[in-house]
């Protein structure tokens, strides 16, 4: 059994000095301690109407299971292996998880989250994303493919090809589109969905893009690069950069604030970067701790999660942040 205390503390004496005199663009809320688990924290999703937030923690072979209300370990899910990417769908009242260890599509349903039968999904099982509208789950894997699974079968109903392994990716709905980040390559992977044909190869000159995410508001594909650490804007039908600014280190996961038109990027290198998209610039560098690169931003609570790894100084833990400014 995790022995686990909520711990909640004020967001401006946390943040320290770099909010001093001044309201912060994010205010941590609180700290919800994961108990004593070691090692790399991976992608978060949650269920809204229980509101439940789950985490991946990867080295823990383990699934979090928090309710943020309460903000207590509800469960932990263990029938899983170094699991990564997470999606939940509420239709189907199903959980679902990429394992990295083993290549399966783990599923588990319900309040009690029963195990349902796994999928083989492909090795280096990683990143998914859902599709409400066609009820398909899209999950990155191996040496270079998206396969898409029925949410109502649970079954993989076919494979994008890619020539290496994807990192993050979303579904773009206007113009059907999928937009893929693959290192390797150096590139933006630009499929048609209905398709599955490549549209576009934009060249980045740069092997270190990871987290992505859209703009639809400007009509932009955000890409965060981590050697040199920079977050750059690519016009979504041409591929054009179109504005590049510093970012901090380490960066895996990258949302957008459409409300406020901000973008929140989540570093490894101990900060979370606040930037406003119109034009894009800086606005804060918020002090997180070393390894807290993955988050999460849930825009119909107006919160933004991030994952933070035990460290000598401090257990595991969610910091919860409400926007300030």
């Amino acid at each position: 059994m995790r022995l686990c205390f909520p711990l909640l503390l004020s967001g401006a004496l946390l943040l320290g000095a770099s909010t001093a005199g001044a309201q912060s663009a994010l205010i941590l809320e609180s700290k919800i301690q994961l108990g004593d688990i070691r090692g790399r924290l991976d992608h978060m999703a949650v269920d809204l109407r229980r509101q439940r937030l789950f985490v991946a923690e990867l080295e823990n072979d383990s699934v979090g299971v928090i309710d943020f209300a309460t903000r207590e370990i509800a469960h932990v899910i263990t029938d899983v292996k170094r699991p990564r990417g997470l999606a939940y769908m509420s239709a189907a009242d199903t959980l679902f998880v990429a394992n990295g260890g083993d290549g399966f599509l783990r599923m588990f349903g319900g309040a009690q989250y029963r195990a349902l039968e796994p999928l083989h999904a492909g090795d280096d099982a990683d990143n998914l994303r859902f599709d409400p509208e066609s009820n398909l789950v899209y999950v990155a894997y191996g040496e270079g493919a998206l396969g898409v699974v029925d949410v109502a079968s649970r079954r993989k109903v076919r494979d994008f090809a890619l020539t290496a392994h994807p990192e993050s990716f979303q579904l773009e709905r206007q113009s059907n589109r999928i937009y893929v980040n693959v290192p390797k390559e150096q590139a933006i992977i630009v499929l048609d969905r209905a398709s599955g044909h490549q549209l576009a190869k934009w060249q980045t000159g740069n092997k270190s893009n990871f987290p992505l995410a859209l703009n639809p508001a400007a009509a932009h594909v955000l890409v965060g690069f981590r050697n040199p650490a920079s977050l750059v804007a690519f016009d979504a039908s041409s591929g054009t950069p179109v504005a590049k600014v510093e970012a901090c280190g380490d960066a895996d996961d990258m949302f957008v604030d459409a409300k406020r038109r901000r973008v929140y990027v989540s570093c490894g290198d101990g900060f979370l970067d606040v930037f406003d998209s119109d034009p894009y610039k800086l606005v804060e560098r918020i002090p997180t701790t070393k390894g807290a690169r993955t988050s999460l931003l849930v825009p119909e609570i107006d919160r933004l999660f991030v994952a933070a790894r035990a460290t000598a100084e401090a257990p595991a833990a969610i910091w919860m942040f409400r926007p300030g400014l």
